[in-house]
């Protein structure tokens, strides 16, 4: 209880506490939620794009929340299937049937969409059926899209079909779904709205043959982050960043501060030669060039997160602030209560980790928590530099991408602002909550 009231006490005197403590635990939550509805091996191969897992969603589309603030709604993405529909079957012979399947679909939107795609899904032992897929527009107008063979795999790529582009005049996603009398208009072509629909003929000459499908007619918007250039959805990228940078974060900073925090400890109290080689080695790795070393592991050894944590570690133990802990120790060194533990006979390492370290913990609470987002913070250049792990969905590999794929350039803010948000927040929070405990714990700031 007496716990919970300092606690609450820290609170009311610094309220940064408590709005930093309710982002980090939202944070946390994020990563929970990450982990527990989509495994890392899911989220690994959802973000590497394996087995066409993205055919179904659009390339450069804004978050779907973004429609609230237009007047002119930005087209979604929808999937029409042909198993979702009834379709009609005739023999026209001892081995020939024909089956037709309409599949309709309402199209409201103001703006065209940026793609249209047909996927076959094609049943069939040794003779390829023959399809003949046919567009209706609202007025029952109709064009024939293809007509041919079709084998297991195939798409019909609408929006790039060439011919139609070239009998329509304009591009197959414009001239599909335009109204006939504003094309050729001086303010551009208007969407004409109604009731589309694609009439599907097959012929098959195999009993158990079939064709079916799916049209994908890909809009301007997806889910609640976007997508990139590889239509995955970002919001993969920006829910598993968040365990992954939380992970590298606390594993670099328990094991950077606590190691030097020890190593400090033991040259202070020990002195002579042990304290010289503490001294000296932090002396030549300070001279050391970390970034470069590390895109030299990335380079020429791993990119696994692993390994560079690994290398973040070892170069950030011999750092500045063993030389800074180091006069901390020299000067609890000398204190009554170290000299009555040695007169009544206690162990060198009884007094370093009983006596000397639990009384400068206090101290190392805050250096912990604000050390944290610089950890963070590295990993995320390391992505942008191409030497994060390739396995993993990140925020600096969100950041890295957008950079290559231009997204400023292009107007997809964002893609660069989702992850960079993410960074701020994040690095906002633990610095926010280490300033209060550093006031805290340190008496000198307790009045400012």
């Amino acid at each position: 209880m007496k716990a919970l009231g300092s606690v609450s006490a820290m609170i009311r005197r610094y309220p940064t506490v408590a709005g930093s403590m309710f982002i980090i635990l939202g944070l946390i939550g994020i990563g929970v939620y990450a982990m527990v509805t989509v495994p890392l091996s899911e989220a690994v191969t959802l973000w590497r794009g394996a087995d066409q897992v993205w055919s179904d969603t659009p390339r450069y589309a804004q978050p779907a929340w973004t429609n609230i603030f237009r007047s002119k709604k930005l087209p979604e993405t929808f999937v029409v299937r042909t198993n979702d529909v009834k379709s009609t079957t005739e023999t026209l012979g001892e081995a020939m049937w024909r089956e037709t399947t309409v599949l309709e679909f309402d199209y409201d939107y103001s703006k065209f969409p940026s793609e249209l795609n047909f996927f076959y899904d094609v049943v069939y032992d040794t003779r390829e059926p023959q399809v003949t897929i046919t567009w209706i527009w609202p007025d029952g107008t109709e064009r024939r899209l293809f007509r041919g063979s079709v084998r297991e795999g195939q798409r019909l790529a609408i929006s790039q079909d060439r011919t139609l582009t070239r009998t329509l005049g304009d591009r197959p996603g414009v001239g599909l779904f335009a109204d006939p009398e504003t094309l050729g208009a001086d303010g551009g072509p208007e969407v004409l709205t109604g009731n589309y629909a694609l009439r599907i003929e097959t012929l098959t000459f195999e009993e158990g043959s079939s064709v079916g499908g799916r049209l994908v007619v890909y809009g301007d918007v997806h889910g609640i982050a976007g997508t990139d250039h590889l239509r995955r959805d970002l919001a993969i990228g920006l829910l598993w960043g968040t365990p992954i940078a939380l992970m590298f974060g606390l594993l670099a900073t328990i094991g950077t501060t606590v190691l030097a925090f020890i190593i400090a400890a033991v040259g202070a109290w020990y002195g002579g030669w042990i304290d010289a080689a503490i001294q000296r080695m932090t002396e030549v790795n300070l001279m050391l060039p970390f970034l470069p070393i590390l895109i030299m592991v990335g380079t020429f050894y791993s990119r696994s997160l692993w390994v560079m944590l690994a290398v973040i570690i070892a170069l950030s133990i011999f750092s500045a602030a063993i030389k800074s802990l180091r006069s901390i120790f020299m000067q609890v060194r000398g204190s009554a209560y170290i000299e009555s533990a040695r007169a009544y006979g206690a162990s060198n390492r009884r007094i370093v980790f009983r006596y000397l370290i639990p009384k400068i913990i206090p101290t190392l609470i805050p250096a912990f928590v604000i050390g944290i987002p610089n950890f963070v913070f590295l990993e995320a250049t390391l992505s942008i530099l191409g030497l994060g792990d390739p396995t993993l969905p990140t925020w600096g590999k969100i950041l890295m991408n957008a950079y290559r794929g231009g997204a400023l350039y292009r107007g997809h803010y964002y893609w660069v602002l989702e992850p960079a948000a993410m960074l701020i927040i994040t690095g906002l929070s633990f610095s926010m909550l280490g300033f209060a405990l550093d006031r805290v714990f340190n008496p000198r700031l307790r009045s400012i």
